[in-house]
């Protein structure tokens, strides 16, 4: 479910011909943009056109890395399926808030067509062309409404069932996107911890050795003070 609605989101933004690329992104891992163009059959510029109107949607996300024997730089991209999903929702949201604003002038208002030219006008536009049809002159019409409103009530309520899939999709995606950044935030206080203990082991290693070297001095200049006294003490009774 969704690689379609990703699908869709490519078609929109770069037509039907680069639907397959949405097969070749991979939300989990960067890839090298001349494997996508060799499976698309496609020039390296050609890809990357298409990459770069994805991007300017914030839709994938592009690291590069240089080559060290060639010297050229080669991108690799990844798909980010949560702005990719929220990109698809807004553009529902317009078409179902378009199909709702369609639905209720069919409900309220009257159109009339002209049955050669299957030219439609609403009642204000009809009667400036006194009903007749500017084009070929035939009397206008009463569009069925009915029929219409059927249609259109049909791809609301597709469309509305789409949007509540999308949504569910995007619960999945932030639990996804929630659950990694909990595990980089214990990652990243893990080695912030592990800093601090390597420190404090450094910090009382070094104050160990600086408070055991006078003691050393101390105990050695004692030792020959207390020797030193031994040797007065034998010469007198000597």
């Amino acid at each position: 479910m969704l690689s379609k609605f990703l699908k869709e989101v490519v078609v929109i933004l770069v037509g039907k011909q680069s639907e397959p690329i949405a097969d070749l992104l991979d939300s989990k891992k960067h890839v090298n943009e001349f494997l996508i163009a060799k499976k698309l059959g496609l020039t390296i510029n050609q890809t990357r056109n298409i990459l770069y109107k994805i991007a300017d949607q914030g839709l994938v996300s592009s690291v590069r890395k240089k080559d060290k024997r060639k010297g050229w730089y080669t991108y690799f991209w990844k798909l980010e399926n949560l702005k990719a999903l929220e990109f698809l929702k807004d553009i529902l949201i317009k078409k179902i808030e378009n199909l709702s604003n369609q639905i209720r002038s069919r409900e309220t208002k009257v159109f009339y067509v002209c049955k050669n030219c299957h030219v439609e006008y609403n009642e204000e536009n009809a009667l400036l062309h006194d009903f007749t049809c500017p084009e070929c002159g035939e009397v206008f019409i009463k569009s069925d409404n009915a029929k219409i409103l059927k249609d259109l009530k049909k791809e609301d309520e597709k469309l509305k069932k789409e949007l509540a899939i999308i949504d569910e999709e995007l619960g999945k995606e932030k639990e996804v996107v929630e659950k990694k950044r909990i595990k980089e935030k214990d990652k990243f206080e893990k080695e912030k911890k592990d800093k601090r203990k390597k420190a404090l082991l450094k910090l009382k290693k070094l104050r160990k050795k600086t408070e055991k070297k006078p003691v050393k001095k101390i105990r050695k200049k004692a030792k020959k003070k207390h020797s030193k006294k031994i040797k007065k003490k034998n010469k007198k009774r000597r």
